[in-house]
């Protein structure tokens, strides 16, 4: 007779039978392996008991999830619904709005285009809970509403709690025998949240892992007194805080604690991740487990996106020295050989300068490594350059003054291999000028990497019937080798073919033209140009001057109403910071010239201006494939790429721009004589400067430009309060940095070609054509092609990889 069963096995046996009976065995076991599989990722091979639950939990999970929406549609039923619409179901999604502007949105792209090459990436960053703000315009002013994206859950996500690591704060250092300990330390947990990245066709999928804060359990409990244990659950928060929100600057910078914080946070996660799965991947080291660190450069690259991750230089020394007891040269080298740096901006208010008091109490073991990589740095200056000071003092990561601070950008110079810019003309403004001693120092460190956007979302998602029209000609190759739109050139004269490029362009005017005209109620003329300016609102991208270009047609339909105009609907869309209250008014100002301009009867539908709310890349998506023209008309030595401009150029709009940024290379790809290039070149605006620039100088010689800026002043748009742009005209009549003025002129003159060839549709559209024929260098394709063979050192791979249902190779 047979042993009778012990209770946990009676329930063993329930359990299985009640797995089974919700489908066959050998269903349940295939189902419970994938799970596991999906759980053990490739650097862990041993399973947990805490593995086997979850994997066991999703399985159960998988088969119930369907009667339990049975269940539900029992209990609620409701008209069946014969199809799903698909463009419907897409508005649902939330946009993941984690960065500010074309740096986030570049980091997406290259996710795209490492998983679409087969290269072996990830993507780190944070998990935000509140990401950039959502725009809403009250009575013509911007108002911030938090953007709680999260609110109904993120189905692309996967939390990752058995990958939590802990992160260290504050505390104090000692120096003992043993060698160097941060102590004393306040622990804030980061949580992985895995976001799968696909590569086009070709079964790869990457890991973006984003990292949110936590709480230690025991957090602010260790002086745990009665009284107190609330408040010491409710205090978890500060912990939590870190990730609670994406500070909203774009090309600024604010030294706040918590930024700082969240730097070190992002980095501190992400390198202890980094060095877990480089130890837990033999490469061929025999130790049990791999303690060698000579061979960390040839298997891992860390590409520091601007200087935000600055701090992984030395964290990097930090673990390398301090707890893997690696002799201080050595951990120079290797971290060296690791990290790369890319600069992201020229202006001066962007660089990250932190005040050294902040890093003094914060992290205090990082501050004496930062002091002693910079005196390893200046001796070796000094001793190239004896007794040039002044060349010491430029060079210095700490910057001697009032507040000594710690020069970010520098860190990132002396403690990468290899610094790019990301266009041309900007990597050579960072030679030349912003790092200009370090270039002469070590020119062999310094590379140019173009920007470029993914074919992938910026044309084939956005913009199908474009996609389709090009691909009946050429096939589909393009989009994984966007060079091959060069062979659209053969079709320039085809007429057909210009035909459909035109109705495409004029398919997507009418359907942004329907949008507008529903979620703002705002109507316009789909025949007039869309003239488009989209992009964080700053001085230096010069709105002010697209402003007054629509001034001045206005001024001019109203001198002649019976003359003949070609139609514009000028769009201006774009975030303010919230602290920057020149970005502020003049989004104002557009919308206070808007109000005039689209009320006045003389004027009708020949010219109307629009401000689009809440600019962010779901609208991005609709309004680029609609437009006739891109602004792209920043101060010449400013704008450090652009990558609208890009967007704008593969979806068959015109460029109006100033040499700047990516135009230059757009320009030098299409012909100059197919963009409309106008304005001041570098080398004049150094020139100005050295001479003086004199803003009154222009304002008293243009005649059109004096009555636009005496309208702004007396109160013409702002009749209500005849002083509200008093802020704005005082800045461009007298501390102008950007020189709108010094361009109007030929920014005008520029505008009346754009206008002369509008109203030639069949030698427009050609011109468009060539354009998009020409954008093939523009992809991220080619970017990261770049980046993989001349900084990281790795080959992009065509293999496709297997699909999960067929076995591996």
């Amino acid at each position: 007779m047979a042993a009778p069963l012990s209770d946990g096995e009676r329930r063993k046996q329930i359990s299985v039978r009640g797995i089974a009976g919700l489908g066959d065995v050998a269903e349940v076991r295939k189902s419970f392996n994938r799970h596991l599989h999906f759980t053990l990722v490739k650097d862990r091979n041993v399973a947990t008991p805490r593995d086997y639950y979850f994997a066991l939990a999703h399985t159960v999970r998988d088969h119930l999830v369907g009667r339990w929406i049975r269940t539900q549609q029992h209990y609620y039923e409701r008209d069946p619904k014969l199809g799903l619409d698909l463009e419907e179901l897409e508005e649902i999604e939330e946009d993941a709005g984690l960065g500010n502007g074309g740096l986030g949105r570049l980091a997406a792209c290259f996710l795209d285009s490492m998983a679409t090459l087969g290269l072996a990436a990830y993507g780190y960053g944070i998990r935000y809970e509140f990401g950039i703000f959502n725009q809403k315009i009250v009575d013509g002013w911007q108002v911030e509403e938090a953007d709680d994206w999260l609110r109904y859950g993120n189905p692309w996500e996967k939390a990752r709690p058995e990958y939590m690591l802990p992160v260290h704060f504050y505390g104090r250092v000692e120096h003992t025998p043993e060698g160097v300990k941060w102590v004393d330390t306040q622990v804030v947990l980061a949580m992985p949240y895995d976001t799968p990245v696909p590569g086009y066709k070709n079964n790869t999928v990457n890991t973006m892992r984003l990292w949110s804060a936590k709480a230690p359990n025991d957090f602010n409990l260790q002086e745990f007194n009665v009284g107190d244990y609330i408040e010491a659950v409710l205090d978890r928060n500060l912990a939590e805080n870190i990730s609670r929100v994406l500070y909203p600057n774009d090309n600024f910078f604010e030294g706040k604690e918590l930024r700082l914080k969240q730097e070190y946070f992002v980095v501190a996660a992400t390198l202890q991740d980094i060095i877990r799965r480089f130890k837990s991947s033999k490469f061929g080291c025999r130790d049990p487990v791999r303690t060698c660190f000579e061979t960390f450069p040839d298997k891992v690259a860390i590409q520091l996106n601007d200087t935000h991750p600055a701090l992984s230089i030395p964290e990097l020394m930090r673990i390398l020295v301090d707890v893997e007891k690696v002799d201080w040269d050595k951990a120079w080298e290797i971290t060296k050989r690791t990290c790369a740096y890319t600069n992201h901006t020229v202006l001066p208010e962007a660089l990250e300068r932190w005040p050294v008091s902040m890093f003094e109490k914060l992290l205090p073991r990082h501050l004496e490594i930062i002091y002693a990589l910079n005196q390893m740095h200046l001796d070796r200056v000094a001793a190239l350059y004896p007794g040039d000071v002044d060349r010491l003092r430029r060079m210095s990561v700490i910057e001697e003054g009032d507040c000594k601070r710690i020069n970010m950008a520098h860190l990132c110079v002396i403690g990468s291999h290899a610094v790019n810019g990301v266009a041309r003309i900007h990597s050579d403004i960072v030679k030349n000028s912003v790092f200009k001693d370090f270039y002469e120092l070590e020119p062999e460190k310094f590379q140019n990497k173009t920007n470029g956007i993914t074919p992938r979302r910026w044309l084939l998602l956005c913009n199908p019937g474009l996609a389709d029209v090009i691909a009946e000609k050429i096939g589909e190759d393009f989009i994984t080798d966007l060079s091959q739109l060069k062979k659209l050139l053969d079709f320039i004269n085809n007429e057909t073919f210009i035909r459909d490029v035109a109705k495409v362009k004029q398919e997507n005017k009418l359907k942004f033209a329907a949008y507008l005209e529903e979620q703002y109620k705002v109507k316009i003329n789909p025949s007039s140009m869309f003239d488009v300016q989209v992009k964080r609102i700053h001085e230096y991208k010069r709105q002010l001057l697209n402003c007054l270009h629509a001034i001045t047609l206005y001024n001019r339909i109203r001198s002649d109403p019976s003359k003949s105009f070609v139609p514009r609907t000028i769009m201006i869309g774009g975030k303010a910071a919230p602290g920057y209250h020149m970005a502020k008014m003049i989004i104002k100002l557009i919308t206070s010239i808007g109000e005039v301009i689209n009320n006045d009867p003389y004027v009708g539908d020949r010219l109307k201006v629009i401000f689009l709310e809440n600019y962010r890349v779901s609208l991005a998506e609709k309004v680029i494939p609609a437009a006739d023209l891109s602004q792209q008309i920043s101060t010449a030595g400013t704008e450090a790429s652009g990558t609208g401009n890009m967007k704008f150029m593969v979806n068959g709009a015109l460029t109006i721009g100033t040499m700047d940024g990516a135009n230059v290379e757009m320009a030098e790809e299409a012909g100059e004589e197919n963009l409309f290039i106008f304005g001041m070149r570098v080398e004049d605006v150094e020139a100005l400067d050295r001479q003086g620039y004199n803003a009154r100088e222009y304002y008293e010689r243009l005649p059109e430009l004096r009555q636009a800026i005496d309208q702004i002043s007396s109160g013409f748009f702002s009749p209500r309060d005849p002083g509200c742009f008093r802020d704005v005209v005082n800045m461009l009549m007298n501390h102008d940095r950007f020189k709108v003025f010094a361009d109007y002129e030929a920014y005008i003159k520029c505008q009346g070609q754009v206008d002369q060839l509008f109203m030639d549709p069949r030698e427009w559209t050609k011109k468009v054509i060539r354009n998009i024929a020409c954008s093939g260098k523009f992809s991220s394709d080619r970017t990261i092609t770049e980046y993989a063979r001349e900084i990281w050192g790795v080959e992009p791979s065509a293999t496709k990889i297997p699909p999960p249902n067929l076995p591996r190779d």
